[in-house]
């Protein structure tokens, strides 16, 4: 009989023990005798599972290729199944665990091997190699997307504005293109002013923010204030001419602001809209924020109905502020009762991100739209429906950002992360494909935030644009990313201006609205640009002002949810190298962060 006392057992299993073929039961506890049956022993032990680990191979790659000093060697670890042990004399192996007998499982090899960062295969590598950027040989041009060469001798990196087609002369008898020559065009002078490119910075406040710059914007009316916000939801209100007045607002948001703009009838007030699906209006001297709309009122639900709020512009005239969604919607919000206007529209894509608005400056129920489903669109206000775009302009991958024209708003500029920079000359004329695409590197936006060309305010000839450089040069030994100033009508590079302390990637720039300045952000720091005094002596010293905010921060573990900035941290900045010149001093002042 069976050990648990049932003749008709099912779980009756021969044992493989000394004694001649005994029968027991795995569903009894303990192995005693049953009735009846004889044993020599009065306990066994009890029965466990079989406890047979396969054998694992560590492989590890015998190349000793140094790795750059900019970024570390990529490790992939490869999990492979193989029927026998392979002998390779380049490979270390460690056998961990018991050695697997004939009727186990075959071995698993573990490979540390290099891999190339863009197509994730061993035998080539790509990447930053120091200063100079290495393409994957599986994959076309990084920097113009075609291919038959390498970034290194691409025609376009050689001249900026190689391939870029002249705007053509169109001749139309269209009722509005008659309308703009008779009432815009005198405005506009014909012959273009001298650029004047601040180059040189001024004065900058090193980890000024918790986390990387995500936006910035001056003050209407007084030319020496500068806002910026952060991926952590503060607001930084800074004096760049006293240098040390700064305010940070920390309890506005609770993650990233990506846009701000200030109400044009009362300039002590400005609108935030941030990931957290809030849209905030902020006294700015008295520090007191109410939130107008709010589109998580009952928290986090998980991530298919958390909402974020991305571009954001102001319609003075109509008194509304426009925001749209990361699901492809536009609301808005009434400026007088601070209250949700209306019902959400869907202006792009179901699901997609809506990062840019813009309202026409002349026109402003003409509004220019752009998001991740390769498009931006021009709606008119007066008839707002989804479906009912004026003109859809095309792209080949995500737009970053669309404005018109500061001054006309005749004039449209797109940022495409197919390194593109898209002009359209007139809104009036033929849409269907732009006036000119100019290659410039700016196709990344892992753990920085998203490049976009702005328009300089100032310039009367709507020429002139700047945006920040992804692909690094080498600058007497340094890699260097500078800040492009580019010639629209032309595509050729007006000035390329960067610092040899500024050795991170300055992504966030925005040019003055009266005076010849440049504000960048630059991972957490802030910088203020301003021209070289070409007037000056050469023996005379420039002095400057930055300033170390605070202490760095010791990296502590993730938060869920949480984006590494590693790639865009203040390594830079950590320890500030003195100039090489002796025309040049660095003033450094250190101040602890206030509450």
């Amino acid at each position: 009989p069976c050990l648990c006392s049932h003749y008709s057992c099912s779980n009756f299993q021969p044992s493989n023990s000394q004694v001649s073929n005994p029968s027991f039961c795995l569903r009894a506890p303990f192995n005693f005798p049953a009735k009846g049956s004889f044993h020599l022993f009065n306990f066994m032990a009890p029965i466990t599972r079989r406890t047979s680990f396969p054998k694992v191979l560590i492989e590890k790659d015998s190349d000793s290729e140094q790795s750059s000093s900019d970024e570390e060697e990529e490790e992939e670890i490869l999990v492979e199944e193989e029927n026998g042990v392979a002998e390779n004399a380049k490979i270390k192996k460690m056998e961990l665990g018991f050695v697997a007998n004939s009727k186990g499982k075959t071995p698993i090899t573990l490979s540390l091997q290099k891999v190339c960062k863009v197509c994730k295969k061993p035998g080539h590598e790509a990447g930053f190699k120091g200063a100079t950027y290495i393409d994957c040989p599986m994959k076309p041009c990084f920097l113009c997307k075609t291919p038959g060469h390498t970034t290194l001798n691409c025609p376009h990196r050689v001249s900026t504005e190689h391939g870029v087609v002249p705007a053509p002369r169109r001749k139309t008898t269209k009722p509005l293109e008659y309308v703009f020559e008779r009432q815009l065009r005198h405005a506009i002078p014909l012959i273009k002013p001298k650029c004047v490119i601040p180059d040189q910075v001024h004065c900058a406040v090193i980890r000024y923010h918790s986390r990387r710059v995500t936006s910035l914007e001056f003050h209407p009316t007084k030319n020496n204030i500068l806002l910026s916000g952060d991926k952590k939801g503060q607001i930084g209100v800074w004096d760049f001419e006293k240098v040390y007045e700064k305010v940070v607002y920390g309890t506005i948001h609770s993650c990233l602001v990506n846009t701000m703009k200030f109400n044009p009838r009362n300039d002590c007030m400005v609108y935030s809209a941030s990931s957290d699906g809030t849209v905030s209006c902020t006294d700015l001297e008295t520090g007191i924020s109410s939130s107008p709309m709010n589109l998580n009122p009952d928290g986090w639900q998980g991530p298919n109905t958390w909402k974020m709020l991305y571009g954001m512009d102001v319609n003075c005239e109509k008194g509304l502020v426009l925001v749209a969604d990361n699901f492809g919607f536009l609301h808005l919000v009434d400026m007088r009762s601070n209250n949700r206007n209306g019902d959400a529209v869907l202006i792009h894509k179901r699901g997609s991100k809506v990062v840019g608005i813009h309202c026409n400056p002349l026109q402003p129920d003409i509004l220019l739209t752009c998001g991740n489903d390769h498009y931006a669109r021009i709606w008119d206000l007066r008839h707002l429906e989804a479906g009912s775009s004026l003109c859809s302009l095309e792209h080949k991958r995500v737009v970053n950002s669309a404005y018109f024209s500061p001054i006309s708003g005749n004039k449209i500029l797109t940022t495409s992360q197919d390194n593109r920079l898209r002009i359209w000359d007139s809104i009036f004329g033929n849409m269907e494909s732009p006036s000119r695409e100019i290659v410039h590197s700016h196709d990344f936006n892992r753990h920085l935030t998203p490049f976009k060309a702005e328009w300089d305010p100032k310039d009367s000839s709507e020429s002139l644009a700047v945006v920040g450089r992804y692909i690094s040069e080498n600058f007497n030994g340094a890699a260097l990313h500078p800040i492009d100033f580019i010639d629209i009508s032309t595509g050729q590079l007006v000035a390329e201006v960067m610092d040899p302390n500024i050795t991170t990637i300055s992504p966030v720039n925005k040019l003055h609205p009266r005076d010849d300045i440049l504000a960048t952000g630059s991972s957490r720091s802030l910088f203020i640009w301003k021209p070289r005094e070409r007037s000056e002596p050469v023996e005379e010293k420039d002095e400057r002002k930055i300033i170390v905010y605070g202490k760095a921060e010791k990296k502590r573990g993730k938060k869920k949810g949480d984006d590494s900035d590693e790639s865009d941290d203040d390594d830079g900045f950590s320890k500030l190298k003195k100039p090489k010149s002796k025309q040049t001093e660095w003033k450094l002042a250190r101040c602890s962060k206030k509450g």
